[in-house]
């Protein structure tokens, strides 16, 4: 069996049939290796990959000669489970498997029903947890965490990741790489009923909360990555299944996902360009989602915590709620972004809460609000700090220190995207009209 720390780093990435093979192993990777897991034990992580890849090639196979099956789900589950009973009898003497499962393994009489324990969605369910918690130890790098996870628990391979996060293949590979050694020698996954459980949650909803944004407001060539937002908002689900983790807290960080990925259906144009809040059409924003999220700010108010994610999903709720741009009761945003500043000071949250002074104030406040921002410097190489002095010009009629300000977003922009986007703001700048 090849060592642990050379699996599926690099992980060749799914092919492609008449089925969206991509978003099928995407959905059903993390489970099968979850239910896998359960039986191989983290240690043997290297064959739980195998075991999938090998699951999906098949699956690949038969359905391009025969079609797909009515549950491919179903059909993948059984196809692993089928070759992880192959394995446990050719193996189980040779092999160490999961030290918990013990003589379980040993004998027919009880290795059937194991595999079927193992794979029933209840203890799928519970064995993911596990694995997202394992993988947000204190130990790795957030970046290491936020790898893991895509890999283990997402199906992406290096490649993806690096795209999405913005790095070199290379140092993707060398986190997953680190993590699964760590993983592995530890012998087993997390126990949920351990006691820093609390400790290691707040972990996991900083890592789905960097998951998400890496999908809404990522860097990439791409301006909106909604796989890992789906992703994000899969495993937020999974943690508010689990009743110790349904904290008010976990409400608050799910709210503030569905929130925002209401709006996802106009962040982009009809040409895939960025739009602007203000050119959104919102009947086309996800009702399902914005329901959901409101629904889960609710649940969030129980007890006393008062977190990040309950001050951001009200901001996001206030906009949800509003039929327009001017409709916004930037009077009430304000003063959660007061609050937010004071309990998680950050120079994007100063900029955030200088353009609602700008737009309840007007524009001479908001950008005084913009030059009084502490460590303003931060933001040196972050194009909407200019962007944001730039329409705060333009609303007060001063085009051309407003096309200064884009032009300066333009040179710091981090993608063609991005470029264009703001090539549009200096071009209104210039004529006075939108350029499409």
């Amino acid at each position: 069996m090849p060592p642990v720390t050379s699996c599926c780093a690099t992980r060749p990435e799914p092919r492609h049939s008449h089925l969206d093979s991509a978003l099928l192993f995407r959905r059903e990777s993390g489970r099968l290796v979850a239910a896998l897991t359960r039986i191989f034990g983290v240690h043997n992580l290297a064959l739980v990959e195998d075991v999938v890849q090998d699951s999906f090639s098949r699956a690949l196979e038969v359905w391009g000669a025969h079609g797909a099956p009515d549950n491919p789900s179903a059909w993948l589950m059984t196809t692993a489970k089928n070759r992880a009973l192959d394995i446990v009898r050719r193996e189980r003497t040779a092999q160490r498997f999961a030290p918990e499962m013990g003589r379980l393994l040993e004998t027919e009489w009880t290795l059937t029903p194991l595999l079927e324990e193992a794979f029933a969605p209840r203890t799928i369910r519970d064995e993911q947890l596990r694995m997202m918690f394992s993988c947000c130890q204190a130990t790795l790098s957030e970046e290491a965490q936020l790898a893991l996870i895509l890999n283990i628990l997402c199906g992406f391979g290096a490649h993806e990741i690096a795209s999405a996060l913005l790095v070199g293949k290379a140092a993707v590979e060398k986190r997953i790489s680190r993590g699964k050694k760590l993983l592995a020698e530890s012998r087993r996954l997390f126990e949920l009923s351990d006691a820093d459980f609390e400790a290691r949650a707040s972990t996991v909803r900083h890592a789905l909360y960097l998951l998400f944004n890496e999908g809404y407001h990522g860097a990439s060539d791409e301006p909106v990555r909604r796989e890992l937002c789906a992703e994000a908002l899969r495993l937020t689900q999974l943690l508010l299944e689990y009743l110790p983790a349904a904290s008010p807290t976990t409400f608050a960080l799910g709210a503030l996902l569905c929130l925002h990925a209401a709006r996802l259906p106009t962040k982009l144009d009809a040409d895939g360009e960025l739009n602007a809040l203000a050119e959104q059409d919102r009947t086309r924003w996800d009702p399902r989602l914005a329901a959901q999220g409101l629904h889960f700010l609710e649940q969030s108010a129980a007890g006393s915590e008062l977190s990040t994610y309950h001050l951001e999903a009200a901001i996001a709720a206030v906009h949800v709620g509003a039929r327009t741009l001017a409709d916004t009761d930037w009077a009430a945003i304000v003063p959660l972004y007061d609050r937010l500043l004071s309990i998680a000071p950050s120079p994007v949250v100063a900029l955030n809460r200088a353009i609602a002074i700008g737009q309840r104030d007007g524009a001479e406040r908001g950008l005084a609000e913009l030059h009084a921002i502490v460590d303003r410097d931060r933001l040196g190489s972050y194009p909407f700090y200019p962007a944001a002095m730039g329409e705060l010009e333009l609303g007060r009629g001063n085009s051309a220190a407003a096309r200064t300000y884009f032009e300066a977003a333009l040179d710091l922009s981090r993608n063609d995207a991005e470029r264009r986007f703001l090539a549009k703001r200096v071009f209104a700048c210039t004529t006075g009209v939108e350029h499409n």
